[in-house]
């Protein structure tokens, strides 16, 4: 039987491992992968469910605004990341905040799952919020099964459990997507709740193999902190709703006005949040410069996860309106094509991990700023396809194009991809004050939220511009925005510190 690990523990000669890495590692890598599936799911479906006007309202042949809903919705469930990485520091432990975050998410795959306009966005706010809970802190845990071990064995170790992620992945839209399509879409929202429930039932299973990781808050609240959270909380949250009352009340409200106050939102948060952690007094002379290098880091990724994240939104209207999906003469689901970059992860993923290390182990291994150059160029690389792709089918007869476009975007974008999300899940944890470690893994996944909030203005654009142009526009800025980081590499290396 493996023996439990505590928080400083390495594996000892003759215990048991999981395929070489800490034993808790199987039981995060688990949860994370049937709480992957259960997104993916509901996300591989959600924005043709909105365009194929199920929902009474303002939607029905709207695909613009479709994709703006799907844009500020991730942004919503990244940006629940920030108060979750808080409740996990300062009220319960990262442990169990992801214990309740499993189960809420849950219920809102269940909820979704109800023939109901209510239930469908009730269903959303469950999952947003549970996500929250969950997202940052398994990611945190994760660094705690390595602690006081080398960087390149804790790149390895997050490579590892990125794979996690893409197995639910790609799973998810062959199921989820299938039943969503072809049968009945609250059927597939239903088999993604099955799927987080499995995540909950193996999360509680497997907690003997994480020891003491996770178990304790970082730097628990005082009774008086607890108050001050509370009444905040209640502050904001009772003007977010008076608000949208009065909107309603006056006869103006438009789902648009919730589309712009995330948007400027997703910009807002990022910036108050890096000001109160900078000059939070906890925070050392020696974490400062750590923290401004890690903007450079978020600011760096929110272009990424702009980009990257059209996938679910632009790319997938492209994938059912204008690609060839006819094979033998019977034409696969459109979502389908969500899961052929968690399956070009899956391959990638190991060997990936494995150049790291033995690049790390002949001192050759690219720094942290190059890799995310490198993703940064890649990233525009795939967009710049898609701009030929348009092209290629506002010039076909039939104004389609063969499914080796999509392909070969999804391709580079995970090359792009390894070279940033990984690393950068690690380096969150490398560079977070102890003190802060959920909540700078919340910044982390709020990078995303940025993004994604972004998302709700800029996909607007693609109708008026055109595919050609929209995703060449793209290109150009994403590659502009990684030889500028390619340039400040050593400035962000001295920042880092003895962090590599």
């Amino acid at each position: 039987m493996a023996s439990s690990l505590t928080k400083d523990s390495s594996p000892t000669p003759g215990e048991k491992t999981f395929f070489g890495h800490p034993r808790g590692m199987a039981t995060l890598f688990m949860t994370e992968m049937w709480e992957r599936f259960s997104w993916y799911g509901m996300r591989g479906i959600l924005v043709l469910y909105l365009v194929a006007g199920v929902l009474d309202g303002p939607l029905q042949g709207r695909e613009a605004l479709a994709a703006s809903i799907y844009g500020v919705y991730n942004a919503v469930v990244y940006m629940a990341a920030m108060p979750g990485g808080w409740i996990a520091d300062r009220l319960w432990g990262a442990r169990k905040a992801v214990l309740v975050g499993g189960i809420v998410i849950a219920l809102g795959h269940y909820t979704l799952a109800i023939p109901s306009d209510t239930a469908f966005f009730a269903g959303l706010v469950l999952i947003a919020a549970g996500t929250g809970l969950l997202k940052p802190n398994i990611s945190a845990m994760v660094g705690g099964l390595y602690e006081g071990q080398s960087s390149a064995r804790r790149d390895a170790g997050f490579t590892l459990f990125y794979m996690a992620i893409n197995i639910g992945a790609m799973a998810a839209p062959l199921a989820v997507g299938y039943l969503g399509e072809n049968v009945n879409w609250h059927l597939g929202f239903s088999v993604a709740g099955i799927g987080m429930t499995l995540a909950v039932v193996q999360y509680v299973l497997g907690g003997r193999h994480l020891g003491d990781v996770g178990k304790e808050p970082g730097t628990p609240a005082t009774p008086e902190e607890k108050r001050t959270a509370l009444r905040r909380v209640l502050l904001w949250g009772g003007l977010a709703v008076a608000a949208l009352a009065v909107d309603v009340l006056l006869g103006t409200y438009d789902i648009e006005h919730i589309v712009n106050v995330l948007a400027v939102l997703g910009i807002v948060v990022p910036v108050v949040y890096f000001t109160a952690i900078y000059r939070n007094p906890a925070l050392t002379a020696a974490d400062r410069p750590k923290i401004q290098a890690f903007v450079w880091f978020f600011a760096t990724a929110v272009l990424f996860w702009l980009i990257y994240d059209q996938s679910g939104s632009l790319l997938t209207l492209f994938a059912d309106n204008k690609t060839d999906r006819v094979i033998g003469g019977w034409e696969f689901p459109a979502s389908w094509y969500q899961s052929v970059n968690p399956a070009m992860v899956i391959v990638l993923a190991p060997l990936f991990a494995t150049l790291w290390v033995k690049l790390a182990q002949r001192n050759r291994e690219p720094s942290t700023p190059m890799k995310f150059a490198l993703a940064m160029l890649l990233i525009g690389g795939s967009f710049a396809i898609m701009g030929l792709a348009g092209a290629a089918a506002a010039n076909s007869e039939t104004g389609k194009v063969t499914i080796f476009w999509l392909l070969s975007v999804y391709l580079v974008q995970t090359l792009g991809e390894m070279c940033l999300s990984p690393v950068g899940l690690s380096l969150s944890t490398k560079l977070a004050p102890k003190q802060f470690v959920g909540q700078i893994m919340g910044l982390w996944f709020l990078a995303t939220a940025t993004g994604n909030a972004l998302n709700g203005w800029v996909t607007k654009l693609n109708e008026p511009l055109g595919d050609a142009a929209y995703y060449s526009m793209w290109a150009a800025v994403a590659i502009a925005a990684g030889l500028t980081f390619m340039m400040a590499g050593k400035r962000i290396r001295a920042l880092m510190g003895d962090v590599r």
